[in-house]
């Protein structure tokens, strides 16, 4: 198991590299997810001990949001000075993916009738 938790932090750790080296703009741990989702499509399974060390920190997850609830305590101040634009952008942001959500579901679900629809139609 901790071989695969290893596997995991290096895939952090060259994403956070690789960020660092090229500027890119997205979070270095997402491209690490990114590297760990190539490894296992190339694969073609995920292992189970791979399973239990991913569930192992899922169930912990909300410890390592504890470092972010102390910033935004810290910087509360901030916060406060323009917490307008904050709500604003939350609003509009979940109202947003609220409504590509639904439009995305739409759209597959149709899909996946016409699949079952055919499906049985061929029985």
């Amino acid at each position: 198991m901790l071989n695969y938790l290893t596997l995991i932090f290096c895939c952090q750790l060259a994403g956070e590299f690789i960020i660092g080296g090229t500027g890119l703009s997205i979070p270095g741990p997402v491209l690490g997810m990114v590297f760990l989702f190539c490894i296992l499509l190339v694969r073609g399974s995920i292992p189970n001990d791979l399973s239990s060390v991913a569930d192992g920190l899922l169930n912990h997850l909300s410890l390592l949001f504890v470092p972010a609830g102390v910033g935004i305590m810290l910087h509360f101040k901030l916060l406060g000075d323009d917490l307008f634009a904050i709500s604003v952008a939350l609003i509009v942001s979940t109202v947003l993916t609220v409504i590509v959500t639904a439009l995305l579901m739409r759209r597959l679900s149709k899909g996946s009738q016409s699949v079952s629809t055919e499906e049985a139609n061929n029985e």
